[in-house]
């Protein structure tokens, strides 16, 4: 099955095959696949244009995971499959006691570029590689980063209130991903696209089912979040003070992620 592609005209989902939008009559020009393939893409060709910023995550979840193992090296608490909970704590995981009585609410952003050892972080980055590249071409910068940031923030806050648990995990966001590409979908009647992805939630909830630990509420949190975020960035109503509002809606999730991890990067060091 094809990923339908966005029509930069009317943001109506069609078939990247298609030449003309059959919403808006519009002409498509080339996909971003195709230019990137054309103009050669990031990092000297390496990294496709239309995945740059899917990489870029995957490349700060790895920072992370790594700087985990290190630091559990250095307390004597290292395992490749399994991070301590007391590093994980100090590098932002979701903790009820810390962010409601501490206040420490950065870690709702945190979280979801923490995992819990080299299991969940591999499943998780295979994941993200697919969805992310398919929300990225779908819906461009803007409106992916939107989706991916408000997702995994409001995916820990749902398990905030559901759970004492510590939890963490890039999976929140991803169901938020999952979501919205479903959004995009429904309203434009892509009825296969819509129950492929559907197949992909009901596998992670089963999943949720069956293993014990993992945070189903993140998972449901960050889905709504990414199907409402998905609706909004999907409609077909587009001018320039829109796509304005998507830049600086998108810049200022990127700061206050990029602050957050500063402030659990002040308090690795304070730990030290």
């Amino acid at each position: 099955m094809s990923k339908p592609r966005m029509c930069p005209n009317c943001r109506a989902f069609v078939d990247p095959k298609e030449k003309i939008c059959p919403y808006c009559d519009n002409p498509l020009g080339e996909t971003y696949a195709k230019r990137a393939a054309r103009q050669g893409g990031g990092f000297g060709g390496i990294i496709p244009d239309t995945h740059v910023t899917t990489f870029i995550i995957l490349f700060v979840n790895l920072a992370m995971f790594v700087a985990m193992l290190l630091l559990s090296q250095k307390l004597g608490m290292a395992s490749l499959f399994s991070i301590d909970g007391r590093v994980a704590e100090l590098f932002g995981a979701k903790v009820r006691y810390n962010i409601l009585v501490e206040h420490q609410w950065w870690r709702l952003a945190t979280a979801g570029f923490l995992h819990a050892g080299l299991f969940h972080f591999g499943m998780n980055s295979w994941v993200l590689f697919d969805l992310g590249a398919a929300a990225e071409y779908t819906y461009g910068t803007s409106r992916y980063l939107v989706i991916y940031f408000v997702s995994n923030v409001f995916g820990f806050w749902a398990s905030l209130f559901w759970t004492p648990a510590q939890s963490l995990g890039a999976s929140a966001a991803l169901c938020g991903l999952i979501g919205a590409l479903m959004a995009g979908a429904k309203r434009t009647g892509q009825s296969m696209a819509w129950s492929f992805y559907m197949r992909w939630m009901i596998i992670i909830v089963v999943l949720g089912l069956i293993v014990p630990y993992i945070d189903q509420a993140a998972h449901l949190g960050g889905f709504v979040a990414g199907y409402a975020v998905g609706w909004i960035a999907s409609s077909p109503r587009v001018n320039r003070n829109i796509e304005s509002l998507w830049k600086a809606a998108a810049t200022l999730a990127t700061l206050g992620t990029v602050a957050a991890l500063a402030i659990a990067y002040s308090n690795v060091l304070r730990a030290l």
